[in-house]
């Protein structure tokens, strides 16, 4: 460095290049550490899976609406548009036990799958095994996919409590290792 800078700026120079080096280099660190997580085959399994549930959960709304049209049975006088007297639209304003019962189907899946992710997703930070993640994300996708045809068919409990319970298990199961992962 030049000689004719004051010390104290000297070092603050210095103090700064040094810490722009470093930050770079932790930087180019966690881009690496990132990348090979995104790439891992954990990661890329549950990117999957999740997929495969969140467009379930995504279809719910559709059968809601069809279930709504099919029964002509609506939850708000607008939506009545299609009924040609007062007495129709009325008549219309009514809640049916079919399309309830996909509507708690999805807010059941609401209830579940959004847990499913933000979980899994920490759950794939920790670098399980392959095998062990895939039997995790393959559970919860059978169980949630069995518990909509028993919600909406529907099938005589214990089929839908079963699945209920199977889902929020490999779910409880993967907390339990990023729980378990944590250094406090």
């Amino acid at each position: 460095m030049r000689s004719d800078i004051p010390a104290q700026l000297r070092s603050a120079l210095l103090w700064r290049v040094f810490m722009e080096t470093v930050t770079r280099d932790s930087n180019r660190t966690a881009m690496a550490e990132l990348t090979h997580i995104i790439d891992s085959e954990v990661f890329l399994a549950f990117s999957t899976y999740a997929t495969i549930v969140v467009l379930k959960m995504m279809l719910m709304s559709p059968m809601t609406a069809y279930f709504r049209f099919t029964r002509k049975c609506f939850a708000n006088m607008e939506d009545t548009g299609m009924a040609k007297t007062p007495e129709d639209k009325k008549r219309m304003l009514r809640v049916d036990p079919d399309v309830e019962r996909v509507r708690r189907c999805h807010q059941n899946d609401l209830e579940n799958i959004i847990p499913f992710v933000v979980i899994g997703l920490l759950y794939t930070l920790t670098g399980p095994d392959l095998s062990t993640a895939l039997l995790h994300f393959r559970v919860f996708v059978g169980s949630r996919l069995f518990h909509t045809v028993a919600y909406v068919l529907p099938l005589p409990q214990p089929s839908r409590g079963l699945a209920w319970m199977v889902g929020m298990g490999a779910t409880f199961s993967m907390a339990y290792r990023v729980l378990s992962s944590m250094h406090l």
